[in-house]
């Protein structure tokens, strides 16, 4: 068994396996990953504390969740996601941890947050999902999570958030981001498109694959607007303050305080 080729043990599917798998195709694109995890975390200690009840919004395999109890045991975590083999891969890593559940929703839906556990959160926490949204459907979902989000709560979000005045240096980052990249694919790495052809040979993950691509289609991204569109919107949206806490020249953690 290696990280890039999940294997498959007597039971079914090496969930940890997968969870190195995906966490390497992910930091392909983002080698500095878990500098930004370890910011968010560092933040939820500093403004919520150490055991915080969490929704992992846009959860995927959970990779905020997992973080989040190795550093803080006394942690609950709801994960919400609409990706059927994503959350494949979550509910088998976490299956019989009472600390962590999870919900399939839409968080287009307006009524996704009818589908939770609980109706408040100490931390509202998502990392490179909601740049698949367009602004007017990113601006709703922060209405709802501002209501999800307690007085004196927080929400962040790590994501793409592209500065449009700034297109030299823009297209340099650009350049050399993809040059690095390139150099990782000839030592092996896999890219997204490659790992899914590897999910959907995965006798476990074949269906809720085939499922994954029947919701979604092909890779699409959003808008992507830039780190002050995001703050003045969670502001209109019900939260107090709002700004970076964490950037690297192409993505930014953006925190918002209710």
């Amino acid at each position: 068994m290696t990280d890039t080729h999940p294997d498959l043990t007597a039971a079914g599917a090496d969930w940890q396996a997968w969870q190195r798998s995906w966490d390497r195709q992910q930091e392909w694109y983002m080698p500095d990953r878990e500098d930004r995890f370890r910011i968010m975390l560092d933040m939820v200690e500093a403004l919520v504390g150490t055991a915080p009840r969490v929704l992992d919004l846009a959860c995927g395999t959970g990779t905020i969740t997992a973080r989040l109890l190795a550093r803080f045991p006394g942690a609950t975590s709801t994960g919400v996601d609409l990706d059927p083999a994503l959350l494949a891969i979550a509910r088998g890593t976490f299956e019989g941890d009472e600390r962590v559940s999870f919900v399939t929703a839409d968080l287009k839906d307006p009524d996704w947050t009818a589908k939770l556990p609980h109706d408040s959160y100490d931390a509202v926490l998502t990392a490179t999902a909601l740049h698949w949204l367009h602004c007017e459907p990113l601006a709703a979902l922060y209405g709802s999570i501002a209501d999800l989000v307690r007085d004196g709560g927080v929400f962040m979000n790590a994501d793409h958030m592209i500065d449009e005045t700034t297109p030299r240096i823009n297209a340099a980052e650009r350049a050399q981001r993809h040059a690095r990249m390139d150099r990782a694919r000839d030592g092996g790495a896999l890219d997204w498109a490659e790992w899914w052809q590897l999910a959907a040979q995965d006798p476990v993950l074949a269906e809720p694959t085939a499922r994954r691509f029947e919701i979604y289609g092909e890779h699409a991204d959003g808008d992507m607007p830039s780190p002050a569109w995001h703050a003045r919107v969670l502001r209109e949206k019900g939260f107090a303050e709002a700004r970076p806490v964490w950037c690297s020249p192409s993505d930014t953690l953006l925190l918002a305080l209710k």
